[in-house]
């Protein structure tokens, strides 16, 4: 498997995140910004990157609908990391756009939380966000970005937020992150898997109402 750590070709090698997606977003004469374009800006930390973007705006009330979108490609990104993977997106995701504009309010919203965890980022405990421990985290975020595209109610945040941190550990090669990661991930897990029981439950009630 190959690493996913920063080649000396990498455009975005040395540069914190913010200033890359801030660079993209204020950048350039193109109206509208494809996700093909975050790919390339990122270069091999395309993968953590573009999951920490994906994954956080589902973590604040987002219109029905939206968390499926965002919650698809992270799945492909997931899968990526999952078996080592250079990041890629198919053409179906990776040729979407947004408008300069929307691009913009997207970066916005994202840049002071993104500036507060960089201040806190730094590499340690390394072997955490390090193959194979990696794959592993691949997988799990990979669960996460399923129960994330699904329509489950109060199914967004927490996956969501695991998804985050844990990208962001794996991205900045920061092990305690990582475990923070973990943590949110099992918290998620239990609130989602606490949602699922209680619709199957109340499905079943109506069911036994209809033919009582």
């Amino acid at each position: 498997m190959k690493s996913l750590d920063n080649h000396p070709d990498d455009p975005a090698r040395g540069k914190p995140l913010s200033q890359v997606l801030a660079g993209l977003a204020h950048q350039g004469n193109s109206e509208r910004i494809r996700v093909k374009d975050l790919l390339d800006a990122l270069g091999n930390r395309a993968i953590g990157a573009l999951m920490f973007v994906f994954a956080v705006p589902s973590i604040f009330p987002v219109p029905p609908g939206v968390s499926t979108i965002l919650g698809t490609p992270l799945i492909f990104l997931s899968v990526q990391l999952m078996l080592g993977l250079r990041p890629w997106l198919p053409a179906i995701i990776s040729q979407r756009s947004l408008s300069r504009g929307d691009f913009q309010a997207l970066i916005r919203r994202v840049l002071p939380w993104l500036a507060r965890a960089e201040r806190l980022l730094r590499p340690r405990l390394a072997v955490l966000a390090a193959p194979p421990l990696e794959y592993v985290i691949g997988l799990l975020c990979l669960l996460l970005s399923v129960a994330l595209a699904l329509p489950i109610p109060l199914g967004n945040t927490l996956p969501a937020l695991a998804i985050g941190i844990l990208a962001l550990g794996v991205l900045e090669k920061d092990g305690l992150w990582v475990l923070a990661g973990f943590v949110a991930a099992a918290l998620a897990a239990t609130v989602v898997s606490g949602v699922v029981f209680a619709m199957l439950q109340a499905a079943v009630f109506l069911v036994g109402q209809l033919f009582h």
